[in-house]
């Protein structure tokens, strides 16, 4: 074999088990990542969590738990969270499982005096999976039961009025889903006391969409359409913490 037939073939199995090395690398790296990834956002707040300090006595911390609806009222309304000593806890595209997975590191453990949990409209539009009503009732009435057994005061909301307009297809009836779901929640929180916000009535439309002054998708609301919100929101908090 010739000098440069030794040197090709040594460069050529050289070049062979650096490939090797590389993609047992980037095998490794990749399912370690897939391992330990938050693939259900549950940890999102937890730097913010840990630079609240515990409340003081007096103090009416107030938590509002939900999806995008909730995250994104503080990206537009921002000044409206920290002026009234409310902590945001909203993760866009979340359905009420995973609100109820997280509930205790983002409301429990944060010690306020009341919760606004809003969740619902996720499920409707099946982003976990096929909606079932029941089971999307049922993880709302343990996020009020947790809340109530740890002495904070529950604020249950209506799910926003929607058509579903821009959904995925297949998905039928979203006026009516929304409809049942929110008179199974009023009638929850009226058989168990705790205060019910009606969002739905004064900011639907005939159809059971969104006012479109309130909003700018027809599923998020805008700044006139929290504007809505936080009138409502604040005579539920005031009642609750006044009670």
């Amino acid at each position: 074999m010739s000098k440069r037939k030794k040197v090709f073939v040594f460069l050529f199995i050289i070049s062979v088990v650096l490939n090797i090395i590389l993609v047992g690398y980037v095998t490794f790296d990749y399912y370690k990542n897939k391992r330990y990834k938050d693939i259900f956002k549950l940890n999102a707040y937890a730097w913010m969590n840990s630079q609240l300090e515990t409340p003081k006595y007096d103090e009416n911390r107030v938590v509002f738990i939900g999806n995008s609806i909730t995250e994104n009222w503080v990206h537009l309304r921002y000044k409206f969270f920290p002026e009234n000593n409310y902590i945001c806890r909203g993760i866009g595209g979340q359905t009420s499982s995973l609100l109820l997975l997280r509930f205790r590191q983002d409301v429990i453990e944060l010690q306020p005096k009341a919760v606004v949990i809003n969740a619902g409209i996720n499920d409707i539009a099946e982003n976990t999976g096929a909606y079932d009503p029941d089971f999307t009732f049922g993880n709302i009435k343990s996020m009020a039961e947790l809340a109530n057994a740890n002495n904070i005061k529950v604020i249950l909301s209506s799910v926003l009025p929607s058509n579903g307009h821009g959904w995925r297809g297949g998905i039928e009836n979203v006026p009516q889903k929304i409809i049942e779901l929110n008179e199974r929640i009023k009638s929850y929180a009226q058989e168990k006391g705790f205060y019910y916000i009606d969002y739905y009535t004064p900011m639907k439309v005939e159809d059971g969409s969104l006012k479109s002054s309130y909003t700018f998708d027809g599923l998020h609301p805008n700044e006139e359409g929290y504007k809505i919100m936080e009138a409502l929101v604040q005579n539920a908090i005031k009642d609750v913490l006044n009670d």
